[in-house]
C-alpha cells in the first residue's frame, strides 16, 4: 500500500488561505465521497482532517498506483474547494508518504503540531475525523490501521511525558492580553460568541476572574443557555447581537460560521455609543466570525489565532526534555507501523505459496488414495507420496541453482540456505538426539 498525508496547516499557510479550507463537520462525508471520485478509485481510502488550524488529507492505494499520481489529483481536489487553483495552493502545501505520513499523523495526534504544543483538543478532532470517514465508507483497513496506531502513540505521549504540563492555551492566552489592557478584569464585561469546546474553555479562565458580567450568543438559544448557566452569566440571541454588541469590553467569538457574524458597521456603531472606549476583540474561529477590516479601527484591539501563537508557545521551552521523549515515541510507533506495511506487501505472495502448496498435497493425496484402491502396498504408497512432495518443493530452487549465472551463484545458494538449510538451534532441535 501506499499512505499520503497531505495539506496545510498553521506552519504553512497564513490564516486568510487556512480559512478558505475549512470543512464543517456536516460537510465531511459528501466532502469524502467527492475526494474518492476525484481520485477515479485509485485511493479507495481517503479521511478528511480539518480544525482551526489544519486542513489535511490522508488517503491509501494499492502499491501499483505511483504516489505523485495521487498527490497531483488529490491537491487539485482541495483548491477547488477553497475556490483556488491548484499551483496556488501547492506554495503553502506539504506531502509526505508512507513512513514520512505516518510520522506526521503520530506528531499531529500527539499535539507536538499543534500551535499550542501538547493540547490535547486535536486527539478528539482526530477521532471524529475517522469516525466520519467510516460513516462515508472510504476508511480501510490501512488508514484504520495507521489512525489507531496515532492513538495509541498519542496515549503513551501523554502518559509517559509531560508535554501537556504548563501549556499555555488560547483560552488562557486570552485572558492573558485582556488582562494587559485593562487594569482589572473586575469591571470588564465579557460576551462569547459560540457554544463549543473553545468558548467553554475561554469561559471558564474567564469566570475565574469574575468579570463585572458575562453573556453568551450563540445560533442555538438553548446550548447558550446553558453554558451561560455554568459561569453564572446570561444568554443573548444571536440576532441581538448587532444592537447590543456596544455593552461589551470584552468579545471573544470561534463558531463554526462560514461568513462573518461581527461586521465592520456593527463594530463602529458600537465605539459610538462607547463613545471611543476600546473594545478588545478575540476571533478564535476558522473561517473568521469578525471581519478582518476591524483591525483598521483605531479603538478596536483585534486579535486572531495566529496572532495568538507567539503567546502560547513560550512555554515550550520548558518542556524541551518532553518533547525529546515524546519524539522517541513517535519514533518508535513510526518503526511499527512500517513493520506493519512490509508484512501486509507479503500477503499476497503468503497467500499464493499457501494455495500452490495446499494443490500440491491435494495432487499427491489423490494419486495416493488411487494407489491404495489398487491395491498398492501402504509403505510404498506413502513414499511415493514423499518423494512426489519433495520434488515439487526443491523443483523451484534447484532450478534456480542450476540457471543462476555466476555473478549471481553465490547469492542464489545464500538464499536457498537460508530457506532450506536451517541451522541446529542451541537447546536442541529435532535433528539433534536427546
Amino acid at each position: 500500500m501506499t499512505v499520503l498525508a497531505l495539506g496545510i496547516n498553521h506552519h504553512s499557510a497564513p490564516l486568510d488561505l487556512r480559512s478558505r479550507f475549512a470543512f464543517p463537520a456536516p460537510q465531511l462525508p459528501e466532502a469524502l465521497r467527492s475526494l474518492r471520485a476525484c481520485l477515479q478509485r485509485a485511493a479507495p481510502e481517503a479521511t478528511l482532517l480539518s480544525t482551526c488550524n489544519r486542513t489535511e488529507l490522508y488517503v491509501a492505494a494499492d502499491d501499483t498506483q505511483a504516489a505523485a499520481d495521487l498527490a497531483r489529483p488529490a491537491l487539485d481536489w482541495l483548491a477547488a474547494q477553497g475556490g483556488t487553483s491548484g499551483a496556488c495552493l501547492a506554495d503553502h502545501a506539504y506531502v509526505v508518504e508512507d513512513g514520512a505520513a505516518a510520522r506526521h499523523a503520530f506528531r499531529v495526534a500527539s499535539g507536538l503540531d499543534s500551535m499550542v504544543l501538547g493540547e490535547p483538543q486535536i486527539l478528539g478532532q482526530i477521532k471524529q475525523a475517522v469516525r466520519e470517514a467510516g460513516l462515508a465508507g472510504t476508511l480501510g483497513s490501512t488508514l484504520h490501521q495507521l489512525f489507531q496506531r496515532s492513538f495509541s502513540v498519542a496515549k503513551e505521549v501523554r502518559t509517559a511525558t509531560e508535554i501537556g504540563a504548563h501549556s499555555v492555551s488560547m483560552a488562557a492566552a486570552t485572558v492573558r492580553l485582556a488582562a494587559q489592557l485593562f487594569e482589572d478584569l473586575h469591571q470588564v464585561r465579557v460576551l462569547l460568541v459560540g457554544a463549543g469546546e473553545m468558548i467553554e474553555l475561554v469561559a471558564a479562565h474567564f469566570a475565574k476572574q469574575q468579570p463585572l458580567s458575562l453573556a453568551v450568543a450563540n445560533r442555538t438559544q438553548e446550548r447558550g443557555e446553558t453554558l451561560a448557566a455554568r459561569f453564572g452569566g446570561q444568554a443573548l440571541r444571536l440576532a441581538d447581537l448587532p444592537d447590543r454588541l456596544h455593552e461589551f469590553d470584552v468579545v471573544v467569538s470561534c463558531t463554526a460560521s462560514t461568513l462573518p457574524l461581527i461586521g465592520l458597521g456593527a463594530v463602529e456603531r458600537a465605539l459610538k455609543k462607547r463613545r471611543q472606549r476600546p473594545m478588545f476583540m478575540v476571533d478564535l474561529a476558522v473561517p473568521r466570525d469578525i471581519e478582518p477590516e476591524v483591525t483598521r479601527l483605531s479603538d478596536v484591539y483585534l486579535y486572531t489565532v495566529d496572532d495568538l501563537s507567539s503567546l502560547v508557545q513560550t512555554a515550550g521551552d520548558k518542556r524541551v526534555a518532553a518533547v525529546a521523549r515524546a519524539e522517541e515515541i513517535v519514533d518508535a510507533g513510526v518503526k511499527g507501523f512500517e513493520h506493519w506495511m512490509a508484512q501486509r506487501a507479503s500477503v499476497p505472495l503468503i497467500r499464493a505459496l499457501n494455495r500452490q502448496a495446499e494443490d500440491w498435497g491435494t495432487a499427491e493425496l489423490k494419486r495416493a488414495r488411487h494407489g491404495l484402491a489398487r491395491g498398492e502396498d501402504i509403505d510404498a504408497v506413502l513414499q511415493t507420496l514423499t518423494r512426489g512432495l519433495t520434488a515439487k518443493l526443491l523443483h523451484g530452487p534447484l532450478a534456480e541453482l542450476r540457471s543462476a549465472d555466476p555473478a549471481h551463484r553465490e547469492q542464489v545458494s545464500q538464499t536457498v540456505t537460508r530457506l532450506f538449510l536451517r541451522c541446529p538451534q542451541r537447546g536442541g532441535s529435532r535433528s539433534e538426539p536427546h
